[in-house]
């Protein structure tokens, strides 16, 4: 199941030349003066550039300086990719560079808000890449888990915080994760106690260090939930899988194969249960139809009659970035 925006336009006709001249920038017209006496007004805030590191080119669509890299290819039409990197255009050779700034500005709304979108995701992403430290914070089943270095932990484990919880030292005491079968679908209407996953390194641990442990010890957690959550769905849907792995894909949560062999990325563990439940019950569904008709939709809305929720968090929801 995968997980940079592109369109394409059709080329004109190819009577154009190679060694068209790109059209001259427009010229911008100077402000009036403020009359003799009077303070002039506050400029207003310039609009934002959106620049890719490889570009070539440049070009103003609606008052926005776009800088973007272009890429000659054989092929009949002019095609614009969006990425966290900006604005890329692969054009036929043929086509002159005016008729592809013409082309540019029919698509300006799109790419502009392509664009934005596109940078909005590259700051959370960027916000979101991980300290690792004693107090780190990561999204562990929906809720959040707190790194605590301590010495005197074994490997990682789990405990859970709040005064109820702790011992006479004030260290939280440790509890056993909750069943994943059990577990609730929907998000429990009070907060629940936040975890603690107290790691078993020294203080001076680097950080490279304390990554391992913590993705290792979320792996472990991931292969647990997903065992029983899988035994669940393939119950439901009748059906029979043959193996589950974990995957670290970067762009795809989840895959069938029609030996059924079911591979879930284990970064799932971070959202809650009912987007896991969502990935489980779709890599199941292909058991039965390996395809994507409106016949494999009704399979997983038999089980998941909440389904497109799910799958919008997988989209707009940003996962911690460990490296």
């Amino acid at each position: 199941m995968p997980r940079k925006a592109d369109a394409d336009r059709p080329a004109t006709a190819p009577q154009l030349s190679l060694f068209d001249e790109p059209p001259s920038p427009a010229r911008r017209a100077l402000p009036p003066a403020a009359p003799a006496g009077k303070p002039a007004a506050p400029a207003s805030p310039a609009p934002p550039e959106f620049r890719h590191p490889s570009a070539d080119r440049e070009v103003q669509l609606q008052g926005h300086l776009v800088a973007y890299h272009l890429r000659r290819a054989r092929r009949r039409s002019i095609g614009f990719v969006v990425g966290t990197d900006g604005l890329s255009v692969n054009a036929p050779r043929w086509v002159g560079l005016g008729d592809i700034e013409r082309a540019l500005q029919d698509k300006a709304g799109w790419i502009l808000r392509k664009l934005a979108e596109q940078r909005d995701r590259g700051q959370r992403l960027q916000a979101a890449r991980v300290d690792w430290r004693d107090g780190t914070r990561l999204p562990f089943l929906g809720d959040t888990l707190t790194v605590v270095i301590d010495p005197r932990a074994r490997g990682a484990e789990l405990r859970q915080a709040g005064p109820a919880a702790a011992d006479s030292a004030g260290v939280g005491w440790a509890v056993t994760p909750p069943d994943p079968s059990e577990l609730p679908r929907q998000a429990p209407t009070e907060p629940s106690p936040h975890q603690l996953l107290h790691v078993g390194l020294p203080h001076s641990a680097t950080p490279a260090q304390i990554r391992d442990l913590v993705q290792s010890w979320l792996q472990r957690q991931a292969r647990q939930v997903f065992e029983a959550r899988c035994q669940h769905f393939a119950t439901q849907l009748g059906v029979r899988y043959t193996r589950l792995s974990l995957s670290s894909a970067q762009t795809r949560w989840g895959s069938a194969s029609a030996s059924g062999a079911i591979r879930l990325n284990w970064r799932l563990v971070h959202f809650g249960l009912a987007t896991i439940d969502y990935v489980v019950a779709h890599e199941l569904a292909h058991l039965r139809e390996m395809n994507h008709s409106p016949r494999f939709w009704e399979v997983v809305r038999s089980v998941m009659p909440d389904y497109e929720h799910a799958m919008g968090r997988l989209k707009t929801d940003v996962l911690p970035v460990f490296d």
